[in-house]
């Protein structure tokens, strides 16, 4: 087991219909804060975004926000970071979420936070990182995605050889032991593995 340091959060730039979403970005903001471990996340200060990022801030943590300079204006970049990076778009800015986080967790969200899980689960899954993936299934968000994965899976579109450790929490209170028990140092050829990965991204 390896220490996180900081945690690369997705989630949407709204706050959906369900106050449960954002109880659950506030409570975890809270939970990375108290942990010392830094939020690493998209930079906004709307929806679910500005919810963990407000929650970090006012308890004292760390932030690191990411935004690609499109966005700054529609979602509102996030003033109490203590470091916000611009970045010339979507692609460098996954590269640069990539290059800070230890560990990635998917809160509820739309489009954009459904394809920047995916993009970890296939690096994952294709051995180009080992970084533990976990989605925060709150009030069942995530149900049609597990069920969309073991479709995959019980067609053989998902390989045992080349599946990817997914871990799944449905309480905020259980995202940082699971990952702390999936998370391990790289060994030298993995690391090199993960210094190509980001050279590509």
């Amino acid at each position: 087991m390896t220490a996180i340091q900081s945690i690369c959060v997705y989630c949407g730039s709204s706050p959906g219909t369900d106050p449960a979403f954002v109880e659950t970005a506030r409570r975890f903001g809270q939970i990375l804060a108290e942990n010392r471990i830094g939020l690493v996340y998209g930079g906004g200060s709307t929806g679910l975004m500005g919810a963990v990022a407000r929650a970090v801030a006012d308890h004292g943590g760390r932030i690191t926000g990411i935004i690609p300079e499109f966005l700054t204006q529609k979602e509102v970049a996030f003033r109490g970071a203590q470091e916000m990076i611009v970045t010339r778009d979507m692609h460098e800015r996954k590269r640069v979420m990539f290059e800070r986080a230890d560990a990635f967790v998917a809160l509820p969200g739309g489009i954009g936070t459904l394809e920047e899980l995916i993009e970890q689960l296939t690096w994952a899954q294709l051995g180009r990182h080992r970084k533990p993936v976990l989605i925060a299934n709150i009030k069942g968000f995530w149900d049609p995605l597990c069920a969309l994965l073991e479709h995959m899976r019980g067609l053989d579109f998902i390989h045992s050889q080349s599946a990817f450790n997914l871990l799944i929490a449905t309480d905020v209170a259980e995202v940082l032991p699971l990952l702390q028990a999936a998370a391990r140092p790289p060994d030298a050829e993995e690391r090199k593995v993960e210094a190509e990965t980001v050279e590509r991204m």
